[in-house]
């Protein structure tokens, strides 16, 4: 093989070793391959539940409810967090996040959350669920009695608790401590845009908002309007 030939046969087998290492630690769009039944004996999550119950009428009904299996000795399954980003020369700020939710098919648009361990308060599990998904600390400054988001469908409940964060003048981005298979995007918005900025993420494909984010922002916006 000629010096040239050598030398263009080298080229393109670096190009190609490239391309290919390029290929490999590239993100990929996350998708759906499959939707089925699932089986009782394979939920780990999650179970169905026929509830036998009796209305005000006196008529015995039948309903079906989906069900964590997850609930510790607490009784509250998840706290759902509001940071309150504090800094010195900027506005008043939360933090949202986008992570892709295979029921709805979409990167849902929603505050940090995260499932309450065995011995944990809600107080201690939004701290720690915090600082996993978006490196902040901070401090509790309330936490909401136990609610639930969609009673008809299921018996999942949670808290919500408000985590103040007051941050230095020059202070980077943290490094978020996320689990194998979390892929969560930060996104800090002053409180007095968050409204409108929902409002223009609902509108990009395949992004959804979260309800309480949303109840959260909307109550904020209409205070604001009334008050």
């Amino acid at each position: 093989m000629s010096l040239l030939r050598r030398a263009n046969f080298l080229q393109r087998t670096i190009a190609g070793s490239i391309r290919s290492a390029s290929t490999l630690t590239m993100p990929q769009a996350p998708k759906i391959n499959r939707v089925g039944p699932l089986s009782a004996d394979e939920a780990k999550w999650t179970e169905l539940r026929k509830i036998e119950w009796t209305d005000q009428d006196g008529k015995a009904r039948i309903w079906e409810a989906a069900a964590r299996k997850t609930r510790k000795s607490s009784g509250v399954d998840a706290v759902a967090i509001v940071p309150i980003l504090k800094h010195p020369k900027k506005p008043v700020s939360t933090m949202i996040i986008l992570q892709y939710r295979p029921p709805v098919e979409a990167f849902c648009v929603e505050f940090p959350a995260g499932l309450i361990d065995e011995g944990e308060t809600p107080e201690q599990a939004a701290v720690r669920e915090l600082k996993e998904e978006t490196g902040y600390a901070g401090k509790v400054v309330d936490c909401s009695p136990t609610i639930v988001s969609d009673p008809g469908l299921t018996n999942a409940n949670m808290q919500m608790v408000t985590v103040e964060v007051d941050l230095k003048e020059d202070e980077e981005e943290p490094e978020q401590h996320l689990d194998d298979g979390e892929h969560i995007e930060r996104v800090v918005v002053p409180i007095s845009e968050l409204y409108e900025k929902l409002q223009a993420i609902s509108k990009e494909p395949g992004k959804i908002v979260d309800a309480r984010l949303f109840h959260w922002a909307l109550g904020l916006h209409w205070s604001q309007r009334l008050l």
